[in-house]
């Protein structure tokens, strides 16, 4: 069994993350600044015998490099970041620090301290609105956000790192990540969770546009054995890879998944489209099959009862 270092563990695909390393009996050492990782999303992991915590900023000059030389782990996941498009927008200083910086210093720690492995919190962004679909990881790169320039650039930071020292890294080009745990209260929050809030508490959902914009949306579950497989499956080489489903699901769908649940749902209202959001998106899974093994299990309908219904409560041991 490795030990396995999680930045961002106490986030949304973080928390769930380190339950599934813990649940296949690897060791974990979580960090996280809390800036937006909440400690109740560790309930199960702190509960573990094999689960630590430490309480860092990744972006601070030698506090990762630090705690790495300390923990030798075997690989490092590293999914802190600052994950908001809008706010990337809105602070693009901010986006530079949490998003290119603190991957420089992960580079840089598993640089300086022999960690085997290092796999990156990338995204769909970084294709932007491309032109073919399904997307494959050789399009064409054309952000149009700060958030998905930063998500290419750190791609390239930890893959020439990685190539020159000596140590894989697994870049995981994430899609639309939904499921519990992500924050419905934030407005940069995922539009499913969003979705959901409105459908428990009774009000009309918000799109932005015409709501005929797609998405590929993949369970978090789903997401956390991607990152379990890309950090802990012998063989493994450096390269990136979609983690997607290859279905698409457009806004207005997704509203009509939920109206299904209740006569009378009010209708979605609808505003403006908003700056630097992406028209359509659909990934193509096969690299990640091929590469890592990974096939997304969990359908967009599956993944809505779980959010809705809450998941089973892991056993860690």
């Amino acid at each position: 069994m490795a030990k396995i270092l999680v930045t961002g563990a106490a986030g949304f695909i973080g928390s769930h993350t380190s339950d599934l390393l813990l649940a296949e009996g690897h060791a974990v050492v979580g960090v996280d600044n809390f800036r937006t990782g909440r400690r109740e999303n560790l309930s199960a992991a702190l509960h573990s015998t094999g689960f630590t915590l430490h309480e860092l900023d990744v972006a601070v000059p030698g506090a990762l490099a630090k705690l790495v030389a300390a923990e030798q782990p075997d690989a490092i996941i590293h999914l802190a970041a600052l994950v908001s498009v809008q706010e990337s927008i809105a602070d693009p200083a901010l986006n530079f620090s949490l998003n290119v910086h603190a991957s420089q210093f992960v580079a840089e720690a598993a640089r300086l301290h022999g960690v085997n492995r290092v796999v990156f919190a990338s995204s769909a962004a970084i294709y932007g609105d491309a032109a073919e679909r399904p997307i494959r990881e050789s399009a064409e790169k054309r952000p149009v956000s700060p958030y998905g320039a930063a998500k290419l650039a750190a791609e390239a930071l930890l893959l020439g790192h990685g190539a020159c020292y000596g140590f894989t890294v697994r870049c995981q080009r994430y899609f639309n990540v939904f499921g519990p745990r992500q924050d419905p209260s934030s407005p940069y929050s995922g539009v499913i969770s969003i979705f959901a809030r409105c459908d428990r508490e009774g009000r009309p959902v918000t799109i932005y546009g015409d709501g005929r914009q797609t998405r590929d949306f993949i369970a978090v579950r789903d997401v956390a054995r991607a990152n379990l497989l890309a950090a802990t499956r012998p063989g493994v080489v450096s390269g990136a890879a979609n983690i997607c489903t290859g279905r698409a699901t457009s806004l207005l769908d997704l509203a009509g998944i939920f109206a299904a649940r209740h006569a009378g749902a009010a209708a979605p209202v609808h505003r403006p489209a908003r700056a630097g959001d992406i028209v359509h998106s659909l990934g193509d899974p096969a690299a990640a099959a091929a590469e890592l093994g990974f096939t997304a299990r969990m359908g967009v309908a599956e993944g809505l009862a779980e959010l809705i219904n809450g998941p089973a409560v892991p056993v860690l041991s």
